[in-house]
């Protein structure tokens, strides 16, 4: 990858430009954080309801992104969202549930792995190395093609970025409900259009500084 453009959001910006044969366009969105009310969900899903030719809404499995697309989708009249299980958070193994503030004192092991710069560091417990995360949500990103919206975890979407500018070092966390746009080219090339956008939520109480959207999201 030799281009990254990472564009601001402007008022004129608002509809995703429209898509050439040669590349799909991959909407991704970070789920909206289970206990924060539902307003936050409902303005990504108006500001992506604004899109046209979306042909499918892809998710996560797990409860928490799959309620954000499903909203996104009725915003969107699509029918119904596609379920996809290659792009849940990252496994933890032993630590997976467990308060992770704690973990060090609990499962020092398990938690030195997970913090581990080792990128094929697997976690005890049948926990996923971050190779593993990367393989596993890249080829399922690169299977569904078109001109979709996505709805995954945090540290998928970091791995995402890592494929596409594999060079650059991601600062802070994803946010909650931030959009990401990916153009996937028919070479096999990804570009960022679009990074970490949350204008839509200007006007609500969102999170800042939940837990995940990092390496140690679960």
């Amino acid at each position: 990858m030799n281009r990254v453009n990472l564009e601001s959001h402007s008022e004129d910006d608002d509809r995703i430009d429209s898509v050439s044969d040669d590349y799909a366009e991959v909407v991704v969105v970070r789920h909206g954080e289970t206990a924060w009310n539902v307003e936050g969900r409902v303005q990504v899903a108006d500001r992506l309801s604004k899109e046209t030719a979306i042909s499918a809404v892809y998710s996560s499995d797990l409860k928490r992104a799959l309620e954000t697309a499903q909203i996104i989708a009725r915003k969107c009249g699509v029918s119904e969202v596609i379920q996809e299980p290659n792009l849940r958070e990252r496994h933890l193994g032993d630590l997976q549930g467990s308060v992770f503030h704690e973990a060090a004192k609990l499962m020092p092991n398990a938690y030195q792995a997970s913090r581990s710069a080792r990128t094929d560091q697997e976690i005890p417990g049948g926990g996923e190395s971050l190779d593993q995360l990367f393989n596993r949500c890249t080829s399922s990103l690169q299977s569904i093609g078109e001109r979709v919206i996505v709805v995954t975890h945090g540290g998928v979407i970091r791995a995402l970025h890592k494929r596409a500018a594999p060079t650059e070092r991601l600062q802070g966390k994803v946010l909650n409900a931030s959009v990401n746009i990916f153009h996937l080219s028919s070479l096999d090339k990804w570009i960022i259009k679009k990074w970490g956008d949350i204008n839509h939520l200007n006007n609500t109480d969102f999170l800042e500084t939940d837990f995940g959207g990092d390496n140690t999201s679960a």
